[in-house]
């Protein structure tokens, strides 16, 4: 269980230092900004669909190592799903850092699985599910800003 651990602690810090995704996306459908004043983490998700598929995904602006690694797995993660199948990988996603893993397997979680120990502290929970959050709202539709209070 130590090794897996520090596999996935060494997942999440590749993604804080080497985001995937990370810039502006002018040709955006939709972008909102999502803040998390409790630790000052600021993203906007920009958003490009085609129809009823995420064609595109990126995000720029700043926060911990936990909220940055978080957007950059999800931006990777929803990229080609269908908005059905990213708001199903938020459901799961959110289930995972609240502790709530019961009927969930592997190949539920693939990437995802690294934010497992994200459960262990209440307080990060809000940094690993603000960029989801922020991507829900664009995909719904919702020009407001995000906020996780």
């Amino acid at each position: 269980m130590s090794d897996l651990r520090e596999l996935y602690q060494q997942v999440i810090l590749d993604h804080n230092k080497n985001p995937r995704n990370f810039h502006e996306m002018a040709d955006a459908t939709r972008h909102v900004d999502g803040y998390n004043p409790l630790c000052g983490d600021h993203y906007t998700i920009f958003v490009r669909t085609d129809g009823d598929t995420i064609a595109d995904v990126s995000f720029t602006g700043n926060g911990c190592a936990i909220s940055k690694a978080s957007a950059s797995v999800m931006s990777s993660t929803v990229k080609g799903k269908s908005k059905e199948e990213a708001e199903n990988l938020f459901h799961t996603f959110h289930r995972l850092v609240t502790g709530d893993t019961s009927g969930l397997s592997a190949a539920d979680l693939g990437r995802l699985a690294a934010f497992s120990g994200v459960s262990e502290f209440p307080a990060r929970v809000k940094c690993a599910t603000l960029a989801w959050h922020t991507l829900k709202s664009a995909l719904d539709g919702q020009a407001e800003s995000v906020s996780t209070e």
